[in-house]
């Protein structure tokens, strides 16, 4: 059976705030996949996928290139630090991984320099106690320069004389804003010009590219970065990321119209966590928080942070299915509720004593509102070695369709361990 769509493109999202575990399901689909994609974010993003004894830790590369014959496009709506492309390459290779001739860049995507990366921390400076805990890749800053009109895309390297006099205003610029920094912009327009010939080499209009493999009836599959509770219009403003991270941002981040897209696979983790400063209802600052934590091993993949961690919100799930509407869902990190005795799941929004009815977007509503909770028992055992939904305890079974039921869409699949086969497949039909 086909795990893949036949008929157009699938799209593996985030549901919540990141970190769900989106990496290994793209790793499963990519063994079907012909092109794997990535619609925005940039080396924010992290993806870990266990193979075997061997850790591949990807941030901006599409985590499809892991399959031999599954091609990788970096899209127009992603920003790209071309040295951290490089370095990235370069550490995947050296674990084994080719990448020759099936890995392309679209002419695009705007370009993320060492000055937006330290105007990055100058902006964190400035909010100071309200600071949105960014990971300092110089993911806003390049945004806010696309938003302007001023960036620099892929292509401006192949025009270099007119890059370098947009390189040295855009720094100037900068310098006026934020006041004077140390940057040598003269060396870095050399370093730009020789990996502007390192680069030429995976640049494509990508766009063209895509259009040409769905003719081809090829497989696409486009993998988001972060997730719905960080898009920078629907998630938690301003304790977002920059860029828009659900289906929409698949369409204005690759080209693709939505006619073409055919499977939305939400990925939920069994409980939910966030990286940053901002709101979470559900957050558990106690025992329950630090279980989560330590069993779970919550330390972001490109930061190192620890993440928060607090029970499943089926409020954000809700809100994030009515945006993507997800056909199917992807269950993550089950297995690391096995020896909770009691589980609790978020299920409404209490504010004044009155339901409210969505996920709020004013944050001092979030401030005030008491989250109403549904408990239900745990199974208690060891579930990483089930691999059929049948072999679940019984619990786990009714605490899946629980999920099933109240979002009214199905769980396809279910992670229940750390390696690449600990993965269980569920008939949705």
């Amino acid at each position: 059976m086909s795990i893949l769509s036949n008929k157009g493109v699938t799209v593996v999202l985030g549901a919540q705030w990141g970190d769900e575990g989106k990496g290994k399901l793209s790793d499963i689909l990519c063994a079907e996949a012909d092109v794997c994609a990535r619609c925005q974010g940039g080396n924010n993003a992290g993806h870990t996928i266990v193979v075997g004894d061997t850790k591949y830790d990807f941030h901006m590369l599409p985590s499809g290139l892991i399959n031999p014959n599954c091609a990788a496009l970096i899209g127009n709506g992603v920003v790209i630090h071309v040295p951290s492309f490089f370095t990235e390459l370069e550490k995947i290779e050296a674990k084994g991984l080719n990448a020759d001739g099936r890995l392309f860049v679209s002419d695009r995507a705007h370009l993320v320099f060492d000055f937006h990366q330290r105007i990055d921390g100058l902006k964190e400076a400035e909010l100071g106690r309200g600071s949105i805990g960014t990971t300092g890749k110089g993911i806003g800053p390049t945004y806010s320069s696309k938003a302007s009109r001023s960036g620099l895309r892929v292509h401006h390297l192949y025009n270099f004389e007119e890059f370098a006099s947009k390189f040295r205003t855009m720094v100037a610029n900068k310098i006026k804003r934020y006041g004077h920094f140390e940057y040598d912009v003269e060396a870095e327009i050399e370093r730009y010009r020789e990996l502007a010939d390192r680069l030429k080499p995976y640049v494509v209009d990508g766009i063209s590219y895509l259009d040409k493999a769905h003719k081809e009836n090829k497989r696409v599959l486009v993998e988001g970065a972060n997730a719905l509770m960080l898009d920078i219009d629907f998630g938690t403003y301003p304790y977002v990321t920059s860029s828009n991270t659900g289906i929409g941002g698949v369409s204005t981040g690759l080209g693709i119209p939505p006619s073409k897209i055919d499977k939305i696979i939400g990925v939920v983790k069994a409980y939910t966590t966030r990286v940053g400063g901002g709101p979470f209802p559900t957050e558990q600052l106690n025992d329950i928080g630090e279980y989560l934590q330590d069993v779970g091993h919550e330390y972001g993949v490109t930061t190192g942070r620890k993440r928060r961690c607090g029970w499943l919100d089926l409020v954000v799930m809700k809100y994030s299915t009515m945006i993507n509407g997800y056909t199917s869902l992807n269950l993550t990190k089950l297995d690391i509720l096995d020896d909770i005795e009691t589980i609790k799941i978020g299920i409404n929004y209490v504010l004044d004593g009155k339901k409210l009815d969505s996920f709020p977007a004013d944050l001092n509503v979030l401030d005030r509102i008491e989250v109403e909770y549904i408990e239900v028992p745990g199974w208690k055992q060891d579930i990483s070695k089930c691999r059929k939904f049948e072999d679940l305890p019984v619990n786990a079974q009714k605490y899946v369709e629980l999920i099933e039921k109240e979002l009214g869409v199905p769980v396809e699949w279910i992670g229940v361990g750390v390696s690449r086969d600990a993965m269980i497949h569920k008939a949705t039909q």
